[in-house]
């Protein structure tokens, strides 16, 4: 039956869900690190996660996935069930992220198409003398033996039925989302986890993983089992679940005879028992219990009738109470409260972004034809449709903007985890805060980032923070702390890693840097300002770390964060206050795609600068111009004084206007610096789709992308902090 498995679909499935499992797992697991011991919801929540990792790794033959799945499960399972008193919390969430670490390693390896090979035979030891240890340490009971979380894997696909005195029946109907995709994947794995309880069970449709047509009957008709089992209801809804995919499941039981009747019910599905839901949860259990009673007086010729499945409340009418809150009924839940979602391959949406892309570029080409330019048409109506083109392609890019935008949640997670594993190893007392981590920014931005931020915290905890002797010695009484935090601020998002450590020292880096060479002999260590100092420390090869450790002190790393970060037109801040700690700062843009520009000219040369940096725009006369004897060159506007740069000769054109009388002065604001740049003149704002410069062309300061405008001319997109630093 293996070899019938529509293994490419199902794959694509198990890695996705089984990814947000993990993360959900991580998260619920970091947010109690720090507490006495997992709550009662959490170690459900773990429970269930690793069963349903465990039942799908199963489905798809992942041996050693499923085999440590099934070890964290028999823990939880144990904590669920027996309460214990003495368990050591920090080693088992340590247990649970390293369990954790190697799932997502091993569907790595699943990913890239790798063999799925990983050792789990020590970590599942680990597991067993853990559980060992909280089972019989401390003040272990010595009474009863405590529950197993028995699994054994069925040696066939079809379960032979043996039928005994304790055997149970029931018929099952399982409803799914209408948005749910591959039903019969979600399906299957109903009836794998079933097996493990299963006397007998036969199911419909019976292709799941053979014909993925009958999805659709799934959808439209539900999903439906006959199950033989020594078994409560509860234990079969406990092994089934209502998820995000799984809508509702009815069990019914049923006698031999009616389940040997198949899945023939003359066309209807078996009767469900009105339900009064004009009354009270109180008066429909009083109702039943008196109906209950009722039956039991009746004689014993009509307990021969068939039965009426049994129902509680729970089971049709009360959705599930929150702590504080009311029951609440069924019928009074709104209509369309949830919202319908599907998952998209992120290929498909660069394709479409692509697309927009090219579709901007054309509506730039169409509006500015040379056609349109004939003197004497008459372009009303052109110019209305153009409008309304205009408008449509612009909300074009705000849907697909607003679809590729995803928050930092499961980015700052994972900074949370370094945090956590670092500060364990390097025994140090550390704390961890998230601000603003539901910030959304481009994924692409967010794949960008991730590596750069890993080096940042780790340096942070690292030779950020002191150990706890030394935070007691120098007076220090809270623990260490790292922040991780981020904004969105005038088309760009900050992200900032503070940390309430040593901060850096000034004089120790300038010693270094004068040591390497860095340094000008003519210009004084005083001459050099906090900022540009600091700035030191992103050279490459260049560390105060006197010796090379696990995490730092080789030199490289910092550099490597300044070329990612600028890479995508971003800039890397330091701030330090020696003894009190230091703030890394990121300023990034929300997206890499399209950009609102001002196209300008000089000479016969064409660039593109981005809107949201530029202040003013000026035309100044010559006794308004401060010359150097250095060259250097700056301009009086209204009592203040600005650097200028003539962007002609800065890239050394053949062609550009001398005069400051015949340009256009632009006045650009970088965080707290402005520069004014000289151009010859305007052409207009215009919707720019960036493009990354050639990886044959050596990088040149000042220019980040380039761009195609109407007339199918190349034009450079400048970079605002790379002329004005």
């Amino acid at each position: 039956m293996a070899g019938d498995f529509n293994t490419e679909s199902m794959l694509d499935m198990y890695l996705f869900e089984n990814g947000q499992l993990l993360e959900q797992l991580q998260e619920t697991v970091l947010e109690q690190k720090d507490a006495d011991c997992f709550d009662e919801d959490s170690i459900n929540e773990i429970f269930r996660t690793m069963h349903t990792i465990k039942g799908s790794s199963g489905i798809m033959m992942f041996d050693n996935i499923t085999a440590v799945s099934h070890k964290l499960e028999d823990v939880f399972f144990y904590l669920r069930e027996s309460h214990p008193d003495n368990v050591p919390h920090v080693e088992l969430v340590e247990h649970v992220l390293e369990v954790e670490d190697f799932i997502s390693n091993e569907m790595e390896k699943i990913r890239n198409g790798d063999p799925v090979d990983g050792d789990a035979s020590s970590i599942i030891a680990d597991l067993d003398k853990f559980l060992n240890v909280i089972k019989n340490g401390g003040a272990a009971a010595d009474g009863g033996e405590a529950p197993q979380n028995v699994h054994e894997e069925p040696k066939h696909f079809y379960i032979a039925p043996v039928a005994t005195a304790a055997s149970r029946f029931y018929k099952i109907f399982i409803h799914f989302f209408p948005e749910t995709e591959m039903t019969n994947v979600h399906a299957y794995k109903a009836v794998y986890a079933l097996k493990e309880i299963a006397e007998d069970i036969l199911y419909s449709p019976e292709e799941l993983l053979t014909d993925e047509k009958c999805s659709e009957t799934i959808l439209k008709e539900g999903f439906r089992i006959l199950l033989q089992a020594q078994c409560t209801e509860e234990e079969v809804r406990e092994l089934i679940g209502v998820g995000y995919d799984i809508e509702k499941v009815d069990v019914f039981e049923c006698d031999a005879n009616q389940f040997l009747l198949g899945f023939d019910f003359n066309d209807q599905e078996p009767p469900v028992p009105k339900i009064d839901l004009e009354s009270s949860v109180e008066a429909i259990e009083a109702k039943q219990e008196a109906a209950q009673a009722a039956q039991a007086a009746q004689p014993a010729a009509e307990e021969k009738k068939p039965e009426a499945p049994k129902i509680t409340p729970g089971d049709f009418v009360i959705q599930s109470k929150e702590p504080g809150k009311q029951k609440k009924l069924a019928k009074d839940k709104p209509k369309g409260e949830k919202a319908a979602f599907i998952s998209v391959n992120v290929s498909k949406m660069d394709q479409l972004m692509d697309l927009i892309g090219e579709l901007v570029i054309s509506e730039s080409v169409v509006l500015q034809s040379s056609d349109l330019k004939v003197p004497g048409l008459n372009l009303d109506n052109f110019n209305k449709a153009a409008a309304q083109l205009a408008s449509i392609s612009t909300d074009l890019q705000t849907v697909i903007m607003s679809m590729r935008m995803v928050p930092l949640t499961n980015t700052f997670q994972k900074m949370n985890r370094i945090v956590f594993d670092v500060s364990r190893k390097l025994g140090k007392d550390i704390e961890f805060v998230m601000v603003g981590d539901s910030t959304e920014v481009d994924k692409n931005i967010i794949e960008h980032i991730s590596d750069p931020l890993m080096h940042l915290v780790r340096n942070a905890v690292d030779h950020g923070i002191e150990t706890n002797e030394e935070r007691q010695e120098s007076g220090k009484m809270e623990k260490g702390k790292v922040t991780l935090s981020a904004k969105t601020e005038a088309g760009k998002v900050w992200i900032s890693v503070e940390d309430n450590g040593t901060g850096l020292n000034r004089e120790k880096i300038l010693a270094k840097a004068r040591k390497q060479g860095i340094l000008d002999d003519n210009k004084p260590d005083a001459a050099y300002s906090d900022k540009e100092v600091y700035q030191f420390i992103t050279l490459p090869g260049f560390s105060t770390n006197e010796q090379v450790t696990e995490y730092s002190g080789r030199g490289v790393g910092m550099d490597v964060v300044v070329q990612n970060i600028q890479a995508i037109g971003g800039a890397l801040e330091i701030e330090s206050t020696p003894g009190f700690g230091s703030v890394m700062s990121l300023k990034i843009p929300l997206t890499l795609a399209i950009i609102d520009g001002i196209v300008m000219e000089v000479g016969s040369s064409s660039f593109v600068m981005e809107t949201g940096v530029i202040k003013q725009f000026i035309r100044v006369k010559e006794d308004m111009m401060i010359h150097e004897p250095n060259g250097d060159e700056f301009v009086m506007i209204r009592g203040d004084c600005f650097p200028v740069i003539r962007l002609g000769r800065w890239y050394d054109l053949d062609t550009y206007q001398e005069s400051v009388e015949d340009g256009v002065m632009l006045i650009l604001e970088v965080e707290d610096k402005k520069v004014c740049l000289l151009v010859d003149k305007l052409v207009g704002q215009q919707e720019i789709v960036v493009k990354p410069i050639p990886s044959y062309i050596k990088k040149v300061r000042g220019l980040s992308g380039c761009t195609q405008l109407g007339d199918g001319s190349i034009a450079l997109i400048l970079d605002a902090p790379g002329l004005v630093e």
